[in-house]
């Protein structure tokens, strides 16, 4: 990429997308698009659904969150206000399929990933590039200034704390660990604001408790740098050294992580760091901030609360390639037979399902998956997933036993 200087930077002109007369043509063309009765009478009355002998119950919190209801938005008010331009997104503006391909009907453009970074070969000034509710890297950002095109950030606000966290870190000369998934796309914009330019900024992404437990043990034992740097190979900082860059450092994560594991991490670190230099100097070596996204708590607490007097099974919806997503599926994996589906086209019939196993990473059919009489079942969708596609499942599952799901919402609720 090409420097930045205030001599080669365009000025890039300032646009107001959130017009009222924008954002009222957005409000209703998003909700054309995603809206759901049934959501949103199980939503406001929370009561559950029941017919022939199935009861369907939604976890309290679950779908859209406020930073992706305004990433989409944003890229819908974009669409509106650039008309003559060309619109291009960096990678997805969330983990759902039928989102983002929504956007691609609207002619905004996907720009491709690869191993260093998006593909912007042929932007050029006249472009408009959206910035996904996960951010970019710092690289990416500096060169869309560079070549002049206009930006729509949707970064969410939750994930630019986090940024501001790591930043401390740096600028304090502390060594940024990052619980998260070191190929996710927020995980890549946090580790960019570790670094710094006199390459004095280090980050390191533990991915699990297991990697977690094995830092900790370096922290106390030292051990193979060699080892160490091929186990974490892609997950750290250039140059990074563990034998000097784990003598002070700061947790931070991956806002969708679990908060349990995330304080686990936290936990673990610190006490490892305590055992090699002792209590009274942790001020010296350890800090921490609690960066772990709201909406993404609140539906994990949602789940928990459903799980306390267990449905029969779970079905959790949503995209594959969603953290946030995924984790519920682990919490009702641990509990009681639980399907972690796209849409509800993977509900082939009573009898087969299509889900996402992610031990193996891929989609596994299962036979038998829907009792045969009373069944109650769960559902709860993680904050990528529109409001349409939770109906969607739901209307499926009643039309197993020959009810419309219209049929069980109340007149005054449509």
């Amino acid at each position: 990429m090409s420097p930045v200087t205030a001599a080669t930077t365009p000025p890039t002109k300032k646009v107001n997308l959130r017009t009222p007369e924008v954002m009222e043509a957005v409000a209703a063309e998003v909700q054309k698009h995603y809206r759901s009765l049934a959501v949103e009478y199980v939503r406001a009355t929370g009561r559950a659904l029941e017919a022939a002998d199935m009861t369907v119950v939604l976890a309290k919190a679950f779908g859209f969150c406020y930073g992706v209801e305004r990433a989409i938005d944003l890229a819908y008010a974009a669409a509106k206000v650039f008309k003559d331009k060309r619109i291009f997104l960096l990678g997805e503006i969330i983990h759902n399929p039928e989102v983002n391909e929504q956007l691609r009907e609207m002619k905004i453009q996907s720009l491709k990933r690869h191993k260093e970074g998006y593909d912007l070969t042929g932007l050029t000034a006249e472009d408009v590039v959206i910035v996904p509710a996960f951010g970019a890297e710092v690289g990416t950002m500096d060169e869309l200034k560079r070549i002049g095109c206009q930006t729509v950030d949707t970064t969410c606000g939750d994930v630019m704390s986090v940024w501001k966290r790591v930043r401390q870190y740096n600028k304090e000369r502390i060594t940024s660990i990052i619980h998260g998934k070191s190929s996710h796309e927020e995980t890549m914009a946090t580790s960019s604001r570790a670094l710094s330019t006199d390459g004095l900024g280090h980050y390191l992404v533990v991915y699990n408790l297991e990697e977690t437990d094995y830092v900790c043990n370096y922290i106390r034992n030292g051990g193979g740098k060699a080892e160490f740097l091929k186990k974490f190979e892609g997950a750290h900082s250039p140059g990074f050294d563990p034998e000097k860059h784990l003598q002070a450092v700061g947790v931070a994560n991956q806002t969708t992580m679990m908060r349990g594991e995330t304080e686990e991490v936290q936990r673990r670190i610190k006490k490892a760091i305590e055992d090699r230099f002792g209590e009274k100097k942790m001020g010296e070596h350890f800090r921490f901030f609690d960066t772990i996204c709201g909406a993404t708590q609140e539906r994990q607490d949602a789940l928990r609360d459903l799980l306390v007097e267990p449905p029969d099974l779970l079905l959790v919806v949503g995209g594959y390639n969603s953290s946030n997503t995924s984790h519920l599926a682990e919490m009702g994996e641990a509990k009681l037979p639980t399907y972690f589906i796209r849409n509800c086209t993977k509900m082939i019939s009573t009898d087969e399902i299509e889900h996402y196993d992610q031990h193996a990473q891929k989609e596994k059919r299962t036979k038998g998956w829907l009792p045969k009489g009373k069944v109650k079942i769960g559902v709860t969708a993680g904050a990528s997933c529109p409001n349409n596609v939770i109906e969607e499942t739901i209307a499926k599952l009643f039309q197993f036993r020959g009810v419309d799901v219209k049929s069980l919402i109340p007149e005054t609720s449509t």
